[in-house]
């Protein structure tokens, strides 16, 4: 699934120019997946711990792997996009059962090296994702980068099949499907206000009434959420202070780096001129110093708890965002984009392993399944939301930029026809503008594109930043721990207080024979 997730954006120019479609329908490649994933993960991890991990789980590779087939042979923009929503769907199962299988097998004083291990994989898939994903799409189509995903699935349902035990008992609980339609139409309203106000204007119907009506769903889902008797979120997690700022932090943090990788390997390919595989290799760097770090830091993070971690991880990662303003049109990877990157990759490695166990050891084991769905339909919803929002900021900067450059110019009406044409592809550079036209018109709609990416990555930096300072504000050291030290005195005969599993009663000791001085 995280393979997946790396891959696509390597392939939207490829798709782009294969099924004629538009910056709007390339973002919804993206976020019709992000959208549906973020909605329905959340019942996902209910569904896990009401029917069983194992069970789930073998339900969305399944899944996934039906839904790969159909993008790989979508005829159009709009049935890739419907068949990634339905990917989304199954990847909602995959994720919250696996963390929630991690949870259930390993003691806490274990988990968080677990998690950094878990998490230094999902990093390799980002390596071999754009490697692989380049490869496949310069030499011969964008479509073998969904079927790849077919090998792998029935791969790993075969070793899920032999190797891992079932995790939870299945109980006749209700499922919350009035929950998940709610959350899911409140996410779409704002989401696809935010990816069509480039092409129509905040002061159109189709932007803002969706927006609006969006949100007073969301607010309807939270007051139902409230009252259900099985909810499928419970919002008495979200008393838990550590459960909280580390949702927060989740947010802000994964907005900006949806925000990055989207456009930033966008515009190495479609203004700098990069190639498939050097866009994919751009962020090489990221997996490899992931890889390197994520279980070392999560690790660190249980001894020394996750405070700093996750407050200085943020504001290194913004640091490094920063980094990349001294991108142009022309660009030199090794000056302009590598340092940047690892300075980002060290601050998000410091940050992503100690957040995941930070969540997870703020609620009871039975709740792993819930506790991980929450987390992710949160990081799926700041990077679904990252991309809306950073995409409708460069939008309303590439326009504004555009009209200030070409307002002392007199266009006639095929020139005026490409500004337009241009606005709805902000970040495509001269690509958009006739060869006959480019000595006017080129430089200006390259120096606009620019000044709209720099502004966009101003704001991704800005995101990941305000993550750092909530971590250092709100997070409470070892809430859990010290809880369970606490309760000490009155814990139960065999009951291992330091990691939550039980173990084997010690033999009775019999006294030794007295013996005289």
């Amino acid at each position: 699934m995280f393979l997946d997730g790396s891959v696509v954006n390597v392939a939207l120019p490829a798709i782009r120019d294969d099924l004629h479609v538009s910056q709007s329908t390339q973002q919804w490649v993206v976020e019709g997946y992000l959208l549906t994933l973020s909605s329905l993960i959340l019942i996902g991890g209910s569904l896990g711990d009401l029917l069983g991990r194992r069970k789930v789980f073998l339900w969305g590779l399944i899944g996934f792997g039906i839904t790969s087939l159909l993008c790989a042979v979508a005829p159009s923009g709009a049935a890739l996009v419907g068949a990634r929503a339905l990917q989304g769907v199954a990847g909602a199962l995959l994720v919250p059962a696996s963390l929630a299988l991690i949870t259930a097998t390993y003691p806490e004083h274990e988990r968080g090296g677990a998690i950094g291990t878990w998490t230094a994989w999902t990093g390799v898939a980002f390596v071999i994702g754009p490697l692989a994903g380049g490869v496949l799409i310069d030499a011969i189509s964008w479509r073998l980068v969904f079927a790849i995903n077919i090998p792998l699935v029935i791969a790993t349902v075969m070793v899920v099949r032999a190797g891992v035990q079932e995790s939870a008992v299945a109980t006749r609980v209700p499922i919350d499907y009035t929950g998940a339609l709610l959350c899911m139409l409140g996410l779409a309203g704002p989401t696809f206000g935010l990816t069509e106000q480039s092409t129509y204007g905040w002061s159109d119907p189709r932007v803002w009434a969706p927006i609006v009506v969006g949100l007073l769903i969301l607010g309807a889902f939270v007051v139902y959420e409230s009252r259900a008797s099985h909810p499928m979120l419970q919002l008495d997690l979200f008393k838990r202070r550590n459960f909280s700022v580390a949702n927060l932090t989740t947010l802000t943090l994964y907005a900006g780096l949806g925000a990055l990788t989207f456009f930033l390997v966008l515009f190495l390919q479609q203004v700098a001129g990069y190639s498939a595989i050097q866009g994919g290799l751009a962020l090489l760097p990221i997996t490899i110093v992931m890889f390197a770090l994520s279980r070392r830091f999560g690790l660190l993070a249980s001894k020394v708890g996750p405070r700093w971690l996750m407050g200085g991880g943020p504001l290194i990662g913004a640091a490094g965002l920063l980094m990349l303003l001294m991108i142009d049109e022309s660009v030199n990877y090794w000056t302009d984009v590598l340092p940047g990157v690892l300075v980002f990759s060290l601050g998000l490695s410091m940050t992503v392993a100690p957040l995941t166990t930070t969540v997870l050891q703020a609620v009871e084991p039975e709740h792993a399944g819930v506790a991980s769905g929450v987390n992710n339909a949160i990081a799926r919803l700041a990077g679904l939301l990252g991309i809306a929002l950073i995409g409708a900021v460069i939008a309303a900067q590439f326009g504004s930029s555009l009209d200030s450059r070409l307002s002392g110019e007199r266009l006639n009406t095929p020139e005026r026809r490409t500004v337009q044409s241009a606005k709805q592809t902000p970040l495509a550079g001269d690509q958009v503008v006739p060869a006959a036209q480019r000595p006017r018109l080129g430089p200006e709609v390259e120096g606009a594109t620019v000044t709209a990416f720099h502004v966009g990555i101003g704001a991704s930096a800005l995101l990941v930043a305000l993550g750092g300072v909530v971590s250092l504000v709100g997070l409470r050291p070892h809430v859990r721990r010290r809880r369970e030290r606490e309760a000490a005195p009155v814990h139960a005969p065999g009951q291992c207080i330091d990691c939550g599993f039980e173990r084997e009663p010690e033999a009775p000791r019999v006294a030794a024979p007295a013996t005289q001085a």
